[in-house]
C-alpha cells in the first residue's frame, strides 16, 4: 500500500466503488479505495438489484435516472456485465389517495424528462397478467425501472476505475483516522499507515464507525429486510413464452411489498409494519457475507394481502429467504456531502438504494470535491440537513417509521409522530393549551395552525384543501384586519462578531451591509452564481453583526461559512439555536401593541422600516428587528429563552383589546405568497441564480467584490435562462404543493416551486419558474398547472396582489 493519496474511499459496496469510479473520471487518478474485506461484502451483495427512478424529491430522482443510464457506460469501459434487465416496472394504486399520488408523481416526472404512463387497472394486468385487476383503481408505468446483478454492476464500476487510474485494497480495513497539523487525514489501516488530503466514509453497515473515528455520530441504522424468491412459476413461463420479454417489476402499495421476475419464478420483498432494526448500537467488524436468520411470521400480513392481489404467488413454492441488512437515514435518502466543522471528511453512505441512487451519489460526490460544487441541487441528500438534535436513538426510532411507511403515502400536511417532541421551546405547552397544531421544523415543535375551542386540533391529511382552510384563513384575515402574534424561534440566529467582520460579511453577500441600527435583506451566492443563502442582517455595532435565515440550512450554511473564515482570527462565528427565541407581531395594529409594551418612542418616524434596536419590551432586554415575513406592518421581536413566556404573556394581555390572533407558519406562507416573497429551499435554491430569482434589488454589483459576482454580471448581461413568476390558479378544491409542471402551448416549459391558497385575497397562488422569454406573457389563462392530473388554467401576476407598492409594510 502507498504512503499517500489525494483520496481514500472507506467501503467496498457499489457507493464507494461508484464514487472511486466518479472521482477518476472526473480528474482526480490518485484515489484509492480500502475495504476490509471483498467488494461488496456487508449489503451491496444480497441486496435484491432493482432500480427505478421514483422518489419524493425530484432532484434525486433525476439523479436515480442518472444512475440507470450510466449501466451501458460502465459495460462499455469495463467489458463486465452489469446483469441488466429493463423491464419497466408498474406502481399499482388500490385507492384513490394513492392514484392521486402516482399522478403528481407522473406530473414530475414530465419536467423531468422520465417516461412514465397513467394506466387502467386492466391496462396493468395487460402488462402484469398476475394482477387480481378488482382490488386495484390504476397504475402508473415507469419505463426505466430494472434490475441487475449486484455484483457484477460493483465490479464494472470497481474495473472502470481502475482503468481511470484508482487503486483498491482488500483485506484491508479502516481502524482510526487522525489530522495532522497540514489538515490531512493519516488513516490507520490493518495493513498499515495512508495518508489522505481527502476521506470518504462510504462504510455502508459501518458508517456509524468510521463516524465515530472522527467523533461525530451520523444518523444511519441498519434494518432487516426479507425478500423470497420462488420455484419456478408457470404463469411465469407461459408469459415469457407468449410475449418473447420478461414481466415488469411491481410494487403494490396496499401490501407492502415488491416484486419482479428472477429466471422463472418472481422475487417477493417487503417493507413491512412490524420492522426490526439490525445492529442498533455497534456493527460487528467480523460480519460478513452472511445472512439473518428469516422470519416469515413477520412479514405474514403484507404476504397475505399480496397473496390476495396476486393469486398465483400463493401457491408458487419458495426456493430461498434472503433476511439481510441495509441501511437507511431517518427520511430514506442519502447522507452526502462534507462534514461541517472536519474538513477533508465526507459522506457518501445511508445509500439504501444503492442500485437506483449509487451512480448519482458518485457523480455529485466527485463534482463536489473536484470543482467544489456538487453541479446541482443535492440538499434532499446532503448530510449538512439533520442537526446535532438527530440522536442515536432519535435516528432508530425515525428510521423504523422511515423504513415502515417505505410504500406509504405522505401527505403535504401530514406531520409524523416518531421521535416527537424533540425540541421545545418554553411556549411549547401554552400553545397547545391554545389549540396549536404542531410540525417538526428542523426537529424544532413549531405552531402550525391553531385550533378554535370546540375544534379537535387534529390535521385531516389529505391531498385537497383540509379541515385547517377554515381556521387558517381566520388567522390570515386576523393579521391583514388587526395584528397577530408567531413564534419564531424556529429561524436560524447567528451573530458574526470581530473587527473582520463586516468584511467577511461583504465578500460573502451580494448586498452591501448596514449601517448601525439597520437591517438589509440579502443573498448569498457560490462561485458558480447560484442562490445558496437568503438572510437578513442587522448592524448592531461596527463589528457585531446579528443574521437570520433558514433554520433547515444552519449546518449547511455553517460549513459554508467556516469554509470562508479568514486565518487570522479576526471574525468570530456563533450558531444561537435556541439561546435566542422569538415572536413576530404584524398587522395594521402592531405599532399600537408595541407601543404598549415599552417605553421607546415606536412611532413610524422614530422607528422606521428595516430599523434594529436593542430596547426593553415587555420588562425584559430585546432586539427588534422592524421587519414581517406576512408583508404587513410587523415586528420581529427576539430575547433569551428564559425571557419568552414573559414576553408571550404581556403581548396577549395588551393585544386582547386589539383584537389580537394567533397565526401559525401555514398562516404565514400564505401571507407570503400575496406578497410574492420567494422561500429558502423552494424557490431559492443552488440551480438559481439572483436575477432568474427576480433578487437583482438586493444585488449590488457596485460592491468591489463578493463571491459569485462575475457569474452575477454574466448573468444580467445575459438575462438568465429562467425566471421566477408568481401565477394566479383557476384551483377546485386542491392547490399546488410544489413541484408540479407549468404548460404553455401544449408542452411542460417550467415547473413550480410552491403555492397555496391566499386566504386575504381570496386566490390559489403558485410560484415558480418558466423561461424567462415567457415571463413577460400576462395574458388572463395563458399558462396550466397541472394540479392531481388536472391542468388548471394559470395567469402570471405582474405584482403581488396585496399591497404591490409595499406601503403597509412602511406605514
Amino acid at each position: 500500500m502507498k504512503s499517500h493519496t489525494r483520496v481514500a474511499v472507506i467501503g467496498g459496496g457499489v457507493v464507494g466503488c461508484s464514487v472511486l469510479y466518479h472521482l477518476t473520471k472526473a480528474g482526480w487518478k490518485d484515489v484509492v479505495l480500502l475495504e476490509r474485506d471483498q467488494l461488496t461484502c456487508g449489503s451491496t451483495w444480497h441486496a435484491a438489484g432493482g432500480f427505478h427512478t421514483l422518489n419524493g424529491d425530484p432532484n434525486v430522482a433525476k439523479l436515480q435516472g442518472y444512475t440507470i443510464g450510466l449501466y451501458d457506460e460502465l459495460e462499455r469501459i469495463s467489458g463486465q456485465s452489469c446483469g441488466l434487465h429493463r423491464s419497466g416496472g408498474l406502481l399499482l394504486a388500490d385507492t384513490a389517495e394513492r392514484m392521486e399520488w402516482l399522478k403528481m408523481a407522473h406530473g414530475r416526472a414530465r419536467y423531468l424528462g422520465l417516461e412514465t404512463s397513467l394506466l387502467t387497472p386492466s391496462e396493468a394486468k395487460q402488462l402484469l397478467p398476475l394482477i387480481e385487476e378488482k382490488y386495484f383503481v390504476g397504475a402508473m408505468l415507469d419505463a426505466a425501472d430494472g434490475n441487475l446483478d449486484p455484483y457484477g454492476t460493483t465490479q464494472a464500476y470497481a474495473k472502470s476505475a481502475r482503468i481511470g487510474g484508482a487503486e483498491i485494497y482488500l483485506q484491508t480495513r479502516v481502524t482510526a483516522l487522525a489530522r495532522r497539523r497540514d489538515g490531512t487525514w493519516d488513516v490507520a489501516t490493518t495493513a498499515g499507515t495512508i495518508n489522505a488530503e481527502h476521506v470518504v466514509n462510504a462504510g455502508g453497515l459501518w458508517a456509524r464507525e468510521v463516524g465515530r473515528m472522527v467523533g461525530i455520530e451520523l444518523p444511519v441504522l441498519a434494518m432487516e429486510h426479507m425478500y423470497l424468491v420462488t420455484d419456478d412459476m408457470p404463469e411465469v413461463v407461459e408469459f415469457n413464452r407468449a410475449r418473447g420479454h420478461e414481466l415488469p417489476h411491481a410494487i403494490d402499495f396496499k401490501a407492502e411489498i415488491y416484486m419482479r421476475q428472477e429466471h422463472n419464478g418472481m422475487v417477493l420483498g417487503t417493507y413491512e409494519k412490524a420492522c426490526v432494526p439490525w445492529q442498533p448500537r455497534t456493527t460487528p467488524w467480523e460480519f460478513g457475507s452472511e445472512l439473518l436468520p428469516p422470519d416469515l411470521d413477520r412479514i405474514t400480513p403484507s404476504l397475505e394481502v399480496g397473496f390476495k392481489h396476486f393469486p398465483a404467488m400463493e401457491s408458487a413454492g419458495i426456493k430461498r429467504i434472503i433476511n439481510g441488512p441495509f441501511t437507511f437515514s431517518p427520511d430514506g435518502n442519502p447522507l452526502v456531502g462534507p462534514v461541517q466543522g472536519l474538513p477533508g471528511i465526507w459522506c457518501a453512505c445511508a445509500v439504501m438504494a444503492g442500485f437506483s441512487q449509487g451512480g448519482g451519489v458518485g457523480l455529485a460526490l466527485s463534482q463536489w470535491m473536484v470543482n467544489g460544487d456538487p453541479g446541482f441541487d443535492v440538499w434532499a441528500m446532503d448530510v449538512a440537513r439533520y442537526g446535532e438534535w438527530a440522536t442515536r436513538r432519535y435516528t432508530n426510532e425515525k428510521v423504523r417509521e422511515n423504513y415502515s411507511r417505505r410504500f406509504s403515502i405522505r401527505f403535504p400536511n401530514e406531520e409524523l409522530p416518531a421521535a416527537r417532541p424533540q425540541q421545545t421551546t418554553s411556549l411549547y405547552d401554552t400553545l397547545l393549551a391554545e389549540g396549536a397544531v404542531m410540525g417538526d421544523s428542523w426537529g424544532l415543535e413549531t405552531p402550525l395552525w391553531f385550533a378554535p375551542r370546540g375544534v379537535e386540533p387534529r390535521d385531516v391529511v389529505s391531498f385537497h384543501r383540509s379541515n385547517d382552510f377554515p381556521h387558517v384563513k381566520a388567522e390570515c384575515r386576523g393579521v391583514r384586519e388587526a395584528v397577530g402574534v408567531t413564534e419564531i424561534a424556529n429561524f436560524a440566529k447567528y451573530e458574526i462578531a470581530g473587527p473582520g467582520a463586516e468584511g467577511f460579511l461583504m465578500c460573502l453577500m451580494t448586498n452591501k451591509m448596514p449601517r448601525a441600527g439597520r437591517l438589509v435583506l440579502t443573498p448569498m451566492l457560490n462561485p458558480a452564481g447560484k442562490l445558496i443563502g437568503d438572510f437578513t442582517i442587522a448592524c448592531a455595532d461596527p463589528e457585531r453583526f446579528l443574521m437570520w435565515g433558514s433554520s433547515q440550512a444552519q449546518k449547511y450554511h455553517m460549513r459554508w461559512f467556516e469554509s470562508q473564515l479568514p486565518a487570522d482570527g479576526s471574525v468570530r462565528l456563533r450558531r444561537f439555536d435556541l439561546d435566542l427565541v422569538g415572536l413576530s407581531i404584524a398587522g395594521p395594529r402592531s405599532r399600537e401593541l408595541l407601543a404598549q409594551l415599552t417605553d421607546e418612542d415606536v412611532s413610524g418616524a422614530a422607528l422606521k422600516f428595516m430599523d434594529h434596536r436593542a430596547m426593553d419590551i415587555a420588562n425584559v432586554p430585546a432586539m427588534l428587528n422592524r421587519v414581517s415575513y406576512t408583508g404587513d406592518l410587523g415586528y420581529e421581536i427576539w430575547v433569551r429563552p428564559e425571557y419568552q413566556r414573559r414576553l408571550y404573556a404581556e403581548i396577549r394581555a395588551a393585544g386582547r383589546p386589539l383584537g389580537l390572533n394567533l397565526f401559525g407558519m401555514r398562516a404565514l406562507l400564505s401571507l407570503r405568497l400575496e406578497k410574492n416573497f420567494p422561500t429558502w429551499y423552494r424557490e431559492l435554491r443552488p440551480i438559481y441564480g439572483p436575477f432568474e430569482a427576480g433578487l437583482e434589488r438586493f444585488v449590488d454589483l457596485g460592491k468591489p467584490e463578493f463571491i459569485g459576482r462575475e457569474a452575477a454580471q454574466r448573468e444580467k448581461a445575459s438575462g438568465g435562462v429562467l425566471r421566477r413568476v408568481s401565477f394566479a390558479v383557476d384551483a377546485a378544491d386542491a392547490d399546488v404543493l410544489g413541484d408540479e409542471p407549468i404548460w404553455h402551448g401544449g408542452k411542460v416549459i417550467g415547473w413550480v416551486t410552491s403555492g397555496g391558497y391566499g386566504h386575504w385575497v381570496e386566490c390559489s397562488l403558485a410560484q415558480g419558474y418558466v423561461p424567462a422569454a415567457l415571463a413577460g406573457e400576462t395574458a388572463e389563462r395563458a399558462f396550466e398547472i397541472e394540479i392531481l392530473g388536472e391542468r388548471r388554467a394559470a395567469t402570471i401576476l405582474p405584482a403581488p396582489l396585496f399591497d404591490p407598492a409595499g406601503a403597509r409594510m412602511r406605514l
